[in-house]
């Protein structure tokens, strides 16, 4: 198939070398130049304006946004939706929130436009492992994007079969899912994030009270000097908390034991915060997600261990770069 990619940051950019790799024609549009020149390198068509890359896809038309939520998103959506016709698709991949998602979709519904929101989750090692893809909107978009979505996705793998799961059928296997009408997509995706907050937080949490157990403060015949890179390698191990998120732990402290190089500043995308105002709005209870958002508030006013173990691994799955300490 083909399709417009629009934002090739370290989502967008890699997204879009996966669906070519596997036979799938791309556009490629970003406001910087280089990205979209280095990207035609690599087998896409570039174009350096909407109204150029509109005109390079056969209708119906796909366009994808990957680019950060918010003024950029909507605007964006906005402009090529002036471009496009009934039957042509807007896909956000980015990180909406999911009102925003409802809000947008009826607007473009008014010239016919079909708006579909996709929580996409693989962090810059997705190119090779593939996607975890949250789908919302019209089923008969969802079915018209299957090729690109199952490209996209991991796919089974040697992931082992959930019991009982041959007689349901479905996508969820293969590591995308039509979630629900417009929004449902983003919404799986905040919870998502959410629950990604409160166990990035446990471990850390843990590995913190690891790392203090040789305090002077405890007895001496009680104090344990611990090597976290062996325990989590051996957690790794048939371990009941094992996950890919103590995977990249694992390999942060390989690479550096005290992780002298996170100051502890964690930002939160986002995510968290919705996720804690839908529980509120929900009348559902949430402490643990809610404390693990208040914890990324609390390392930008003093660093722990534990906050240095979060920054390291926002880094390991997503590339996000830790904000230099006081910025």
């Amino acid at each position: 198939m083909k399709l417009a990619m629009i934002g090739l940051g370290r989502m967008g950019g890699n997204m879009a070398r996966r669906l070519m790799k596997h036979g799938h024609q791309v556009v490629a549009f970003d406001v910087g130049r280089a990205s979209v020149d280095a990207l035609a390198k690599d087998g896409a068509a570039p174009a350096y304006t909407l109204a150029e890359m509109v005109k390079q896809l056969p209708t119906p038309r796909i366009v994808w946004l990957m680019v950060p939520a918010g003024e950029i998103t909507e605007k964006t959506v906005q402009d090529v939706g002036a471009l496009l016709s009934a039957g042509d698709i807007v896909i956000d991949g980015g990180n909406s929130y999911f009102k925003d998602d409802v809000r947008r979709a009826k607007v473009l519904a008014q010239k016919g436009i079909r708006y579909v929101d996709v929580g996409t989750s693989g962090g810059v090692w997705g190119i090779e492992r593939g996607y975890c893809l949250m789908i919302g909107g019209e089923k008969q978009a969802f079915e018209i994007l299957t090729p690109i979505l199952r490209t996209l996705a991991p796919g089974r793998g040697d992931v082992e079969r959930t019991p009982g799961r041959e007689k349901l059928g479905g996508t969820s296997e293969e590591g995308f899912l039509h979630c629900g009408p417009v929004g449902a997509g983003h919404f799986t995706k905040m919870i998502h994030n959410g629950i990604e907050y409160g166990l990035m937080q446990a471990y850390a949490e843990g590995l913190d009270i690891l790392k203090g157990a040789k305090s002077e403060n405890l007895p001496a015949d009680q104090r344990y000097d611990f090597d976290l890179a062996e325990i989590t390698e051996v957690w790794r191990r048939g371990s009941v908390v094992g996950s890919w998120l103590l995977d990249l732990t694992a390999m942060a402290l390989v690479e550096s034991p005290n992780l002298a190089e996170y100051s502890g500043f964690v930002q939160d995308s986002g995510e968290g915060r919705w996720t804690v105002q839908a529980a509120v709005e929900e009348g559902v209870p949430a402490e643990v997600l809610t404390s693990s958002l208040y914890t990324r508030f609390r390392s930008r006013q003093e660093h722990t261990f534990a906050e240095r173990v979060l920054s390291a691994m926002r880094k390991k799955f997503g590339g996000h770069v830790e904000r230099p300490t006081g910025g």
